[in-house]
């Protein structure tokens, strides 16, 4: 159910050009010199100092609020009375007890049976449950929690704090979730899903995970993530698989284990922000990563999957997009100090990073790569970069239409196939 840690790619060399430009040794590599721009540079050499690499995040993003939350009405009502929880459906109590998970459940299944508009559950209040358990939503139903849920103890299997399966139009509006779960939320095989302020500062498990992994011959589909703030996680901060149609506000992954968002055999991806610090520290996961032919619809890779920016800090890669995905268009980027690729395009066809702009500084190397039992990548665009000390290359050769243009190289290298 988690995804296999990424393999790394072996390194090859060819042609290196030198500091004069100069033809060294035949192997279809040119290498430009340090401290060269490379194209028209987006940026001019002299504006940034070398040895002083901008490395600093940028200002953290608010975590997600909770106003609002509960003030535009409800059909269920879950509350909190010291100890005691109160489910109300109306003028009836359909659970009173010291149990948040089955007031909460209670709350749900007292909604209109069959019903094909959505309802509304309200959870004012703040309590625990077990890593062992999960709230189940099913079709046509909203939860909002307007307080926080506490995971505790260990389970097994695909629990989680919110779990839907086989359902269509469900929404969390808010939720905010600490401790031990198996997952934050977990869907599998629905439409119209809608997820809003999600904030999660987690020990372990894996933030928010939707997939179509009871029937991967139907996709999930619509998929809405406003704003989700993942800390912590021992997984992924969020992930997909099998999903058609995604839309994302912005992810913001602190010190998860793997990947901030990871995007598996998902198509008709609009993403504003991934911003990440530490993400998938120690591995060859990254801020953002693409990989089981992402973004490839039928047998090709027409541009469906569009980034508004990547934002990355320390952790294991920046960027990693591998395993036949592709068809991608990241438009800004801003990467310092990754442990392992500041951007790593392995197998990957119709990529574009930083259409717009970007800045990559420190880190292990900017490659282009390939493994031997897939097509080499090719009509890869690496442009309008930045690089301070670190290296841009192309290994093996062989992929067409890769393209490396408009690099400011500062302390930095280009090798790159001709």
């Amino acid at each position: 159910m988690f995804s296999a840690p990424p393999q790394l790619s072996r390194r090859r060399t060819g042609l290196v050009f030198a500091a004069a430009l100069t033809l060294l040794a035949a192997g279809g590599v040119l290498e430009a010199p340090r401290s060269a721009a490379v194209s028209a540079p987006a940026v001019s050499p002299d504006s940034v100092q070398v040895g002083q690499p901008v490395t600093d995040a940028p200002p953290a993003p608010p975590a997600p609020q909770q106003q609002g939350c509960g003030t535009s009405g409800f059909n269920a009502e879950v509350t909190q009375n010291g100890s005691t929880w109160t489910a109300r459906n109306g003028g009836t109590i359909v659970y009173t007890g010291n149990s948040l998970l089955s007031a909460m459940q209670a709350a749900v299944n007292s909604l209109t049976p069959g019903r094909t508009y959505k309802e509304r559950v309200v959870v004012r209040g703040s309590g625990s449950m077990s890593a062992g358990s999960r709230l189940s939503l099913p079709s046509y139903t909203s939860l909002e929690v307007c307080g926080t849920i506490n995971v505790t103890g260990s389970g097994s299997g695909d629990q989680a704090v919110v779990y839907a399966r086989n359902v269509t139009d469900i929404e969390v509006p808010y939720l905010r979730v600490t401790g031990s779960p198996l997952y934050g939320i977990f869907i599998r095989n629905a439409t119209n899903v809608i997820l809003g302020q999600i904030d999660m500062r987690l020990s372990s498990g894996l933030g928010i995970r939707i997939d179509n992994h009871g029937d991967r011959s139907v996709r999930t589909r619509n998929v809405r993530i406003d704003y989700a703030y993942i800390q912590g996680a021992g997984n992924h901060g969020v992930e997909t698989y099998g999903v058609d149609g995604l839309t994302i506000g912005t992810v913001v992954a602190r010190n998860v284990a793997y990947s901030g968002l990871q995007l598996n055999d998902t198509i008709n991806a609009t993403i504003g922000t991934v911003d990440a610090n530490g993400a998938g520290t120690g591995t060859g996961y990254a801020a953002f990563r693409m990989a089981n032919r992402n973004g490839r619809i039928g047998n090709s890779y027409p541009v469906n999957i569009r980034v508004g920016q990547v934002i990355a800090r320390g952790g294991g890669r920046g960027i990693f997009c591998v395993s036949e995905s592709g068809g991608a268009v990241i438009d800004r980027i801003d990467i310092a100090d990754t442990g392992n690729n500041a951007i790593l395009i392995e197998n990957c066809y119709n990529v574009t990073i930083a259409a717009q702009s970007g800045t990559v500084s420190g880190g292990g190397e900017i490659r282009v790569a390939a493994r031997s039992e897939f097509p080499p990548s090719s009509n890869i665009t690496l442009q309008n970069l930045t690089v301070i000390n670190n290296t841009v290359r192309e290994s093996p050769c062989g992929g067409a239409n890769n393209v490396a243009r408009n690099l400011n190289l500062v302390n930095s290298r280009l090798i790159w196939c001709s």
